[in-house]
């Protein structure tokens, strides 16, 4: 062998997830952060969307809500998917950015805080633990009561959060920012490479993602699609869906963001190598 080609191949073999094939289940347009970060890392991805975000079916009630912000005490962004459709209603509205400098802004996690910033918006609130959870866990009953508080979001999502706030005794309006359907994906190519154990490990990042997946498999159980295959969890809840759809969750995420999914990746497959 060539010199060049010894130490191109020492240097691939050197990287933590060197000759995995790893599925990456995000929207299309979503999915760059983290096949960038696997192919980096020596990882092969298998890019298979099991999401098509698409707006809702009318803006009426958000439009409404951005008619009235300088009412609200509270901003809060559950996704980052909820930003771009908030910044556009502003703007369709005949606002920008400054309108909203008075309320407190909560994100999430750092990538949705990372977009508003890049807007112009600052957030006041980025839970330790990346969930609705983590939100509550930051505020209090006492500091929320009478507050008025505007949650962007999708069409179908957990209620924990304005349920919650709405017990502790705020005002909460819920708009739909956007929808999550299902692509038309052809599953069976990916279908061949699981049944011929050619697929190390299947990656999911929202509960969405897990049960649009199995969709697209026809409803089968989870632990038949993966067969044998690893699954990757970005957190607990999205765990918890794998778990309610017959997987079995081989690797959750230490730290809810695409960074912290990796990362325990390459823990993963360095323990398996042990």
């Amino acid at each position: 062998m060539p010199q060049a080609d010894k130490t191109l191949s020492v240097h691939n073999a050197a990287k933590p997830l060197s000759g995995r094939r790893v599925v990456v289940t995000r929207a299309r347009g979503q999915a760059g952060a983290l096949a960038e970060r696997v192919e980096n890392l020596g990882g092969e991805v298998i890019e298979f969307p099991t999401i098509d975000i698409q707006a809702p079916e009318n803006f009426d009630d958000f439009d409404a809500a951005v008619a009235k912000i300088e009412t609200y005490d509270w901003l809060i962004f559950t996704s980052v998917n909820g930003v771009e459709p908030f910044l556009s209603r502003l703007r369709y509205g005949g606002k920008n950015s400054s309108v909203v400098a008075h309320l407190k802004v909560g994100a999430i996690g750092p990538e949705t805080a990372k977009r508003l910033e890049a807007a112009g918006i600052r957030c006041c609130l980025i839970p330790q633990r990346y969930q609705a959870e983590g939100i509550l866990d930051a505020v209090s009953p006492e500091s929320m009561r009478g507050r008025r508080v505007l949650i962007p979001r999708a069409a179908e999502a957990r209620e924990i959060l304005p349920e919650t706030l709405r017990q502790w005794g705020a005002v909460v309006d819920v708009v739909v920012a956007y929808r999550t359907v299902v692509p038309s994906s052809d599953a069976r190519p990916l279908a061949a490479l699981l049944k011929q154990g050619k697929v190390d490990v299947i990656t999911f990042t929202s509960s969405s993602t897990v049960k649009n997946f199995v969709r697209l498999f026809e409803g089968r159980g989870l632990g038949e699609i993966a067969a044998g295959s690893a699954i990757a969890c970005i957190g607990p809840i999205t765990a918890e869906s794998v778990e309610q759809l017959g997987g079995r969750v081989d690797i959750t995420a230490k730290e809810f963001t695409i960074a912290g999914l990796v990362s325990a990746l390459v823990e993963h497959f360095d323990r398996s190598i042990e």
